[in-house]
């Protein structure tokens, strides 16, 4: 079965909802095994969920993503305030005053934990106050704020948890979906080999049949003409009536096994479905196969999905371990600024430039744009540099979710363990079975030539008068008894076969199946 499916079969995340279809009219009742495999990947109801989750894993590694994509905010504020005049100096009768400004500012979170934003803010302040000597007055500003801590949450591994661990689970989603592809792949093999089997025992009953009844009218026959006793008639008559009932349980094993066989492919959902007749095309496997056991284990370490997936696990415990460490650090922040004014408006010129005296001789205008080339040239350098140090006094909190980050650690190591030894448990049992199987099917074949040598012995024997019919029917059950248990022990070793891939992880593989949903 190895190179029965072409190599060009691939099975994307389109093939599993969409492909195949013509696959899926099934008129004719011919099966292959290649056919059973692409149908149930295409319609289990299992795989269409679970392929799903990967594409749901991808969409939380883009969600964790977004915390580092800059922002942009833009804010407008106008003001207007009237007051009581309580002196000269302010104004005649009513201080009236109007503000207005506006700002936009990018902020950046960054990967190692601070936080840098750039800001430019422009505003303009109109009064009808006394002895001003600039109004209105423009202002602008452009600083440059930076934070960033040094101990709790520092660090690009802490920063960036919720993507790994997002990627990791990600990653598990395509190892659980790959498990649930061999798993489903094995399924349908043994579905099949077993129908195979009921199939080839419903032909074996009825030659074993066709024999009794060969013999039942040779009887007949031989009492009508006084050369046997009648009793041999009853005899020959009782074994086909027992032979007709083993039939009746090899047609109805052949109805169970072909329900199971729809059911693993969801052909019961489908309308018409109870009138397909599945017929098995395909042989099983004869040929010895053979694998050293510790090239076994090397194999399944490396190709296994669900040990695939515990080590992933074991990643993500690892990333929630150093980020509960973090969090009991106490806060340490380096905060930097550094800002560039600017100031422009109507100047207003007095008498003797002296304001108090309240004559007006001039004006020169002045507009915002004189204070935005200010602050952008950066013609007044200011600059401040801080360490902030926050010691909570009880992190009790943080500290319990320590200790269980350090559990679960010590959880996923010992779950990583006991998976290894569970597979090393299921390679011996694969390959110990494999082997048996194999040895079962040669001692199994020599019996049923040996049993069909006796059988060719006691017909020649009765035919001389040196036998009975008994012995003839002893000799004909043994022979179809013979032959079904060869049967079963060649579906046996291909499903031996079959469950040596699934648990080496290269079923896939071996059925030179690919499924692509790498996601960037």
């Amino acid at each position: 079965m190895r190179n029965k499916i072409s190599k060009w079969v691939v099975i994307p995340l389109a093939l599993l909802l969409f492909g195949f279809g013509n696959l899926m009219g099934l008129e004719k009742k011919e099966l292959t095994l290649e056919d059973a495999i692409l149908i149930a990947l295409k319609n289990n109801l299992n795989l269409a969920v679970e392929v799903l989750n990967p594409e749901l894993s991808h969409l939380s590694v883009k969600g964790a993503w977004e915390r580092f994509y800059p922002t942009i905010s833009f804010s407008y504020n106008k003001r207007s305030t009237q007051s009581a005049s309580y002196s000269f100096l302010d104004a005649s009768e009513v201080v009236d005053t109007s503000y207005n400004d506006y700002s936009v500012t990018l902020s950046q979170f960054l990967p190692t934990g601070g936080n840098l934003s750039v800001s430019l803010t422009s505003d303009e302040t109109e009064s009808n106050r006394n002895f001003q000597t600039i109004n209105p007055r423009f202002g602008s500003t452009l600083r440059f704020n930076l934070t960033q801590p040094l101990l709790k949450n520092a660090g690009f591994k802490i920063n960036r948890r919720e993507i790994i661990i997002a990627k990791n689970n990600r990653e598990m989603s395509k190892k659980r979906l790959k498990s649930l592809l061999l798993d489903t792949i094995y399924q349908v093999e043994e579905a099949y080999w077993n129908l195979v089997y009921s199939v080839e025992n419903l032909k074996v009953r009825e030659q074993s049949l066709a024999l009794a009844k060969e013999l039942l009218a040779k009887n007949k026959k031989s009492v009508e003409i006084g050369s046997l006793a009648p009793i041999e008639v009853k005899t020959a008559e009782a074994e086909v009536a027992t032979r007709e009932a083993d039939i009746l349980d090899a047609e109805a094993l052949i109805s169970n096994n072909t329900d199971r066989l729809k059911n693993i492919l969801n052909l019961n959902a489908s309308r018409g479905s109870a009138e397909i007749d599945l017929v098995p095309l395909d042989h099983p496997i004869t040929e010895k196969r053979g694998i050293a056991l510790e090239e076994a284990v090397e194999m399944a370490f490396k190709n296994r999905p669900d040990m695939e997936e515990q080590k992933i696990d074991l990643e993500n415990k690892k990333v929630d371990l150093s980020y509960a460490k973090n969090q009991v650090l106490p806060e340490l922040n380096l905060q930097a600024s550094y800002w560039s004014p600017g100031i422009s408006g109507t100047q207003i010129l007095y008498q003797g430039g002296n304001p108090l005296t309240g004559i007006v001789i001039g004006t020169l205008p002045g507009g915002s744009s004189d204070s935005m080339k200010d602050a952008l040239n950066f013609l007044y350098n200011n600059w401040s540099i801080s360490l902030n140090l926050d010691i909570p006094l009880s992190n009790v909190f943080s500290r319990s979710t320590l200790a269980r980050a350090v559990v679960t650690m010590d959880q996923a190591q010992l779950s990583l363990l006991a998976k290894e030894q569970q597979v090393l448990l299921e390679i011996k049992t694969a390959v110990r079975t494999l082997e048996t199987n194999f040895k079962r099917v040669k001692a199994y074949r020599v019996a049923r030539e040996l049993t069909e040598d006796k059988l060719k012995a006691e017909e020649e024997k009765l035919r001389v008068g040196l036998s009975t019919n008994y012995n003839l029917l002893m000799a004909q059950r043994d022979f179809e008894n013979a032959r079904s248990s060869e049967l079963m022990a060649v579906i046996d070793y291909s499903l031996s076969v079959a469950n040596l891939d699934k648990v080496l992880g290269v079923s896939l593989k071996e059925k030179n199946i690919k499924f692509n949903q790498d996601k960037k």
